[in-house]
């Protein structure tokens, strides 16, 4: 992380050397040229920059405002992956740019796999080599509409190691920036030739342990890419603080908080973070939530045989749902098999019968369709399977559970 955030003085002051010949009594006249001075986060790249940011970037370089612009339909527009395919903009320009250490902030994708439904796993190799996972999904319905879902990783591993969840299992190693949470809606567009129509931050890592880069993110997928603030959804499994922090942005976005036990006991037995923000406090905030940007809750749930899938369980939720929820909704999940797991997928009869029970309670509630199986691309099954150097073995205490 240091390294892709070390100022690069030296670059710029040697980039802004004079690439126009003039006569020296010109060059006496003429005053010193001013060095732009590059942000230390996500400074040196320029996916995830505004167009204002843009355009103050072209000014600082002794640019035309409206080159800003042309940088900006060039990286959002014609999705150009290195300073030297700008060919619209000034050689001096692309020149003093790649001097002073500015990228595109495009990784390259190291592997695709696709599973027998269309669904689409992309493993990107990042700067430093770690590989992250992004998922497209393409569901086209009965009018033949066709909707194509991004799921997006916000971090490299997942230091939460919830007891079910693959990715947790593979270890955790730092948060993503927001170029290389961009970046993974550009490549499944690439792969797919079809605009993302929406996007969940449900991938690798806990998007409220990295919610500054996830709502940088959040707004230049909006603003810059054009996808509508209600066709994205955050998730979390619950951060002290952070659902109140996320209200206070008034976003338009769904909430979906992985809830997964009907109480307390439940979930610290399978989510070891749950014992600092117990269950009382996470539904208080999700009510807090709502009142605040009016936009329903959605609480995932796992369903895990044996476990935490009996009706007696449904029913305790409902109860839970109905005292602090208002306009929420249950997105349920029948477990998928990992490997060394010690959980089991429910029977179908089981599923039904705990959706019938919140269903007789007057709770909302969809069984997820799993997609993606049998490319290790179904929720919960995002791990770094090609990760040869191994991630940080991180041990989850309460003092880490902070979103900056």
């Amino acid at each position: 992380m240091a390294v892709l955030q070390q100022g690069c003085s030296a670059s710029i002051a040697r980039s802004l050397r004079p690439h126009i010949s003039m006569t020296a009594a010109a060059a006496i006249a003429s005053p010193p040229m001013v060095v732009p001075m590059l942000r230390k986060t996500d400074s040196r790249f320029l996916i995830g920059m505004s167009e204002s940011e843009l355009r103050q970037l072209a000014l600082d370089y002794g640019q035309k405002s409206y080159r800003g612009k042309q940088l900006h339909d060039l990286l959002y527009k014609t999705r150009a992956k290195e300073i030297q395919d700008f060919s619209h903009l000034p050689q001096v320009f692309r020149e003093e740019l790649r001097e002073a250490g500015w990228r595109v902030g495009r990784s390259p994708i190291h592997r695709a796999v696709t599973a027998s439904d269309g669904t689409v796993k992309i493993l990107i190799r990042l700067e430093d080599n770690r590989l992250i996972e992004a998922v497209g999904i393409p569901v086209e319905d009965d009018k033949g509409s066709f909707r194509l879902t991004a799921c997006v990783s916000s971090q490299v591993g997942c230091p939460l190691r919830c007891s079910f969840c693959a990715t947790g299992k593979g270890g955790y190693s730092r948060n993503l920036l927001r170029h290389e949470i961009v970046e993974q809606v550009m490549a499944i567009e690439e792969i797919f030739k079809h605009r993302v129509t929406n996007v969940v931050f449900m991938g690798m890592g806990e998007p409220m342990l990295n919610l500054k880069s996830v709502l940088e993110a959040h707004r230049c997928l909006n603003k810059d890419i054009q996808i509508g603030q209600r066709m994205m959804t955050i998730s979390t499994v619950g951060v002290p603080n952070t659902i109140k922090m996320l209200a206070s942005h008034k976003l338009q976005s769904t909430l979906a908080v992985s809830l997964h036990a009907p109480n307390q006991k439940i979930r610290e037995e399978i989510i070891p973070s749950a014992k600092s923000y117990p269950l009382d406090a996470i539904m208080h905030d999700c009510k807090e939530y709502f009142l605040e940007t009016g936009r329903r809750v959605s609480f995932e749930y796992t369903l895990l045989a044996g476990t935490n899938d009996a009706v007696e369980h449904a029913i305790e939720l409902a109860e839970l749902l109905h005292c602090y929820s208002r306009g929420s909704h249950v997105n349920l999940i029948p477990f998928n098999p990992i490997d060394g797991s010690e959980y089991r997928r429910p029977y179908k009869k089981a599923v039904l019968a705990f959706a019938a029970a919140l269903e007789d309670k007057k709770i909302t509630v969809t069984v997820r369709q799993t997609r993606g199986l049998d490319a290790s691309a179904a929720c919960g099954q995002l791990r770094n399977d090609f990760q040869k150097s191994p991630l940080l073995e991180v041990p989850t205490t309460e003092s880490q559970l902070s979103p900056l």
